[in-house]
């Protein structure tokens, strides 16, 4: 069953169906038919026959809960040591310029922390810990930094020009302080 914004069942709520799939493992072992668990419990009776076959394959362990289903696959000590070669740079890490793509940052995770995950997860994980997406400025190398500033002091200042001229004006078609 899947919940909206990420989330999971609580650890109450694990625990209480994990209460209810031992119920039916006791009563696996008294010889209770399928139906009559199902009914008893408020299951649909496909659960109860998935449970009686986890049941025969690994006893009342196969039915205890396995954990939260979205634990995370990179605790805070590994996203540390991930910050801190981040800090380092792409080109630390042998890339050939300096932008980290999502493609890299995963490659990073990979090397480091030898924890294999997707494009999406890695974006995911930076998201959680405060990082966001950055776009690099795009300029072109030939840019004269010099000549667009002194353009900017002198040169637009004489090309910028008002639209209207200062002043009431009308916006009747037939009054000639609107032509």
């Amino acid at each position: 069953m899947r919940y909206p914004e990420g989330g999971g069942l609580t650890a109450e709520r694990r625990a209480f169906r994990e209460g209810i799939r031992l119920q039916a493992g006791d009563r696996f072992a008294a010889g209770e038919k399928t139906a009559v668990i199902a009914k008893d419990l408020r299951v649909s009776v496909r659960s109860v026959e998935r449970w009686r076959r986890a049941w025969r394959e690994g006893g009342m362990e196969a039915l205890r809960s396995a954990g939260p289903a979205n634990a995370p696959t990179v605790s805070d000590e590994q996203f540390a040591v991930l910050e801190e070669e981040l800090g380092k740079g792409p080109s630390a890490h042998g890339f050939e310029d300096e932008r980290w793509t999502l493609a890299r940052v995963q490659t990073l995770i990979r090397r480091h922390l030898r924890v294999s995950l997707s494009v999406a997860t890695v974006w995911r994980l930076l998201k959680r810990h405060g990082w966001s997406w950055q776009a690099p400025a795009r300029r072109a190398l030939e840019r004269d930094e010099q000549a667009v500033e002194l353009w900017k002091k002198e040169v637009w200042p004489r090309v910028k020009v008002s639209r209207r001229p200062p002043g009431p004006g009308s916006s009747s078609r037939t009054k000639p302080a609107s032509r």
